[in-house]
């Protein structure tokens, strides 16, 4: 400990350049920061060099977003150094806990996909799978979340303004990325002749390291980041003209590729950016997957022996173009050669059923940018439907439907067909998810290539999503079970036995009550309102979408508002409804769900005749830190997606595992959640996805169904009308106007259902033990979503590494 707290004190001296009295909080966490890590680094080298060494397959894992977080408790927590770091501070009057709370969050991500990617990474480093992930190392990330009289103001996410002590630069791994040009052909004959791509502008993309520690530091994976530079950052003689704007145009267009996550694609120039970001992040990290594996291995055939290369989501999918056009214009493969290795190399994880978010590109300006990839798609896409024309059972239909070219209307290429016609797997990430898979979006290619979609249910890192945000209750479940769980997330079965002692579901109640004091007191710092700890915290906490319905929650809150004036003689459960989550910033209909959360708030907040039963917030700038204080305070945990709209989730998960109950539709993973907790430690509602099928195909009418519901027509008229925006009388009336011409998410065919699951909370709540008993099973039963068991089961069907 001495000898810790020496090394950090050292670090401070030379390499932060402050002594002891002059140092302010950021530089100790600095200081702090680059001692642990000369320890991971060590651990790092040695992971790298043991790979090398076994000359083992590396998995690749490609993601447009990494939502890492905060990586100080992260990497103690992993290293086991907690207490040793804890102590060694302590001897300079410094307190671990206050410094890592000053750590900015990585702004690499904006909600499941991001969290996901870095679960993942965490996970492979656990396990010992030799693994890189990549992605984009951006300035500014999605962006800060203000809130303004309601409404959401983005900002920008300056997490990299003091530097970022965790990464290492490697100038040697940079890389030529080309937009535009033309294409030509020499020494055309009997072969074709070579083609060769003279992009018209280039940038250079360089990475950026940061180590990825893994349970108990037994090994150390990268995830590299890809920054991007003009080659010619400066033009001097423009510069010398006067032109100092012109002068700095290349080295600007280049920042502009990594500045943020998501640029609003509403405009032409907002969708070139989008497109620009994908073909950096993918050609760089194509190019140097192969540069790798010809360095160490030798033979670009063996790609597929030595590199298993995941995509998550769409966004990547250009990679498959990528390889192809390195494999027969650098490497001088046979296309069918080509198709072969790149197929056989590339796995695709789908995470969305909703169209719009299968991601396609107008056809002129995905040909404007990369002429030669267009090219090759075109190709790929003449392989694929001649071989779609010989299967039987599939006709011109089915055709257009598996074509990578979207016919209808504005010619557009389907990146989603691109990935899946590329990949030797496609996987979907809940059992319903990859039903619906075959089902819908992928019905037709399916029929083509019937043994290539598989499921993988998410899961998530237990040492971030237990031992590290709930340290209370990881420290009781030691009491409990012992250490086995922390090694293994589904010895937390072991816990079940102990719903029905008495004593440890007190000790429970206790852990969890802790958790919302702490809650409470950060809601009451950093928004000014009181909340009572012994109510029930109900929170729902994600992206702002339609279909992920705040609004029917929003709509219920309303109601519940209205009954609980109305009928004050009852015995109402005092409850606190909690909302977070960003919206994009394009999405208009988000955005007004967002200010209507704080338009209900502010009324309701302000109404002493509900004061002590009914409270709402909606918490701003919701991300990884922010998650990992509300989640273990949580009592309800709401997953109300329409059914069959949500892949998976994985906040479900996390609410499970720190002991919430789930409120949901049966969608996602919320199905497996339920057959592994018990149909009675879970609130149900609403319709299935086939029954959300039915009702669309058989003529939905939303009036009639408001109209039969007086609760329902109640608290919609009430929104629509003004009562909670008199500022604006009209401002809901559109939104409430699409539930009755409409009502594409259901909320009104679901709502008397989910009003009904609310009052059979309101019920279990009233009987604390069933309560409790409740939450020690969902604890016990959800350690099967660990994403331990998920990567395991890559590595096994797919990434063939274990």
């Amino acid at each position: 400990m001495q000898e810790l707290a020496d090394s950090i004190l050292d670090t401070l001296v030379h390499r932060i350049g402050k002594d002891a009295q002059a140092a302010r909080p950021h530089d100790w966490l600095a200081a702090t920061i680059l001692t642990v890590r000369n320890d991971i680094v060590e651990r790092w080298m040695a992971s790298t060099k043991a790979a090398h060494a076994a000359g083992a397959k590396r998995v690749y894992y490609l993601s447009l977003e990494f939502l890492i977080g905060r990586l100080l408790r992260d990497a103690v927590t992993n290293l086991q150094r907690n207490d040793e770091v804890t102590r060694a501070l302590a001897l300079h009057g410094v307190d671990l806990a206050a410094l890592e709370e000053i750590e900015p969050d990585a702004a690499l991500g904006n909600g499941g996909l991001g969290r996901l990617a870095a679960c993942f990474m965490e996970s492979m480093a656990s396990l010992a799978l030799p693994a890189y992930g990549y992605g984009i190392r951006y300035v500014n990330g999605m962006f800060r979340q203000r809130i303004d009289d309601g409404w959401q103001v983005e900002m920008p996410e300056n997490w990299l303004a003091h530097g970022n002590p965790w990464e290492f630069e490697r100038r040697e791994s940079a890389y030529f990325v080309g937009f535009g040009g033309e294409v030509t052909v020499t020494d055309a004959g009997s072969n074709g002749g070579q083609v060769h791509w003279s992009p018209s502008e280039a940038v250079e993309a360089t990475a950026v390291d940061t180590p990825v520690v893994g349970w108990r530091g037994e090994h150390v994976n990268t995830l590299r980041l890809w920054t991007a530079r003009a080659f010619d950052p400066i033009k001097l003689d423009r510069f010398n003209a006067g032109d100092f704007s012109g002068a700095l145009a290349d080295q600007l267009r280049a920042e502009t590729l990594t500045r943020v996550l998501y640029p609003n694609d509403s405009t032409a120039a907002g969708q070139e950016l989008r497109l620009r970001q994908e073909y950096f992040f993918s050609s760089a990290s194509i190019q140097d997957i192969v540069r790798r594996h010809i360095q160490y291995f030798g033979d670009i055939r063996t790609l597929p022996d030595k590199a298993a290369i995941q995509l998550n989501d769409t966004h990547p999918a250009v990679s498959v173009a990528e390889l192809m056009r390195l494999l027969i214009d650098h490497h001088e493969f046979a296309f069918d050669e080509a198709w072969k290795i790149t197929r056989a190399t590339f796995g695709y994880t789908n995470h969305t059923l909703l169209p719009e978010a299968l991601e396609s590109w107008p056809l002129p300006l995905f040909e404007r940018l990369l002429p030669r990839h267009m090219q090759i798609v075109y190709a790929i896409n003449a392989k694929l439907l001649r071989e779609a024309r010989g299967t039987e059972g599939i006709d011109d239909r089915a055709i257009s439907a598996i074509s990578l070219i979207d016919e209808g209307g504005e010619r557009r290429v389907r990146m989603a067909n691109l990935a899946f016609a590329g990949s030797h797997s496609v996987n979907g990430v809940a059992a319903l998810h990859t039903q619906l898979m075959k089902k819908t979006v992928f019905a037709d290619l399916h029929k083509l290539y019937p043994t290539r979609i598989n499921n993988k249910t998410n899961g998530i890192t237990p040492r971030r999503w237990l031992q590290q945000c709930n340290p209370g209750l990881t420290a009781l479940i030691r009491d409990a079970i012992g250490d086995g769980f922390l090694d293994d997330a589904e010895k937390l079965i072991d816990l079940d036995v102990f719903a029905d002692d008495s004593g440890f579901r007190e000790r429970f109640w206790t852990v969890k009550r802790s958790n919302k004091v702490a809650l409470a007191n950060h809601i009451k710092d950093s928004m000014g309102l009181r909340i009572d700890p012994d109510a029930l915290f109900d929170v729902q906490i994600k992206r702002i979408h339609e279909y992920k319905r705040q609004l029917l929650n929003i709509i219920e809150t309303v109601a519940l508002y209205d009954q609980i004036r109305s009928h004050s003689e009852r015995d109402w459960t005092p409850r606190v409804k909690l909302f977070a989550g960003k919206a994009a910033s394009s999405y208009h209909n988000a955005k007004l769900v967002i200010k209507l959360a704080n338009d209900v708030a502010r009324r309701i907040n302000a109404d002493p005749s509900v004061g002590g039963l009914l409270k709402v917030a909606f918490l701003p700038n919701y991300n990884v830190s922010l998650a990992e204080k509300i989640i273990p305070a949580a009592d309800l945990s709401e997953q109300i997606s329409t059914a069959g709209l949500e892949a998976s989730g994985t906040g479900n998960m996390k609410f499970a595992m720190n002991g919430a109950l789930t409120i949901g539709t049966l969608d996602g993973a919320n199905i497996e959640i339920k057959d592994r907790v018990g149909d009675d430690n879970i609130f149900i509602f609403g319709m299935t996805a086939d029954e959300v099928e039915a009702k669309r195909a058989n003529g939905y009418d939303p009036r009639a169904t408001i109209d039969a519901s007086s609760e329902l027509r109640q608290a919609v008229s009430a929104i629509a009308s003004g009562v909670f925006s008199p500022d604006d009388r009209q401002r809901y009336a559109g939104l409430m106007g699409r539930l009755y011409e409409g009502d594409w998410f259901m909320l009104a065919a679901d709502f008397d259902s989910y009003a009904a699951a609310q009052r059979s909370v309101d019920t279990r709540w009233n009987d604390r033990d069933a309560w409790v008993a409740s939450t020690v099973r969902n604890v016990a039963r959800v350690g099967w979503f660990s994403s331990d068991r998920t990567i395991r089961e890559y590595a096994r069907d797919i990434w063939t590494v274990m």
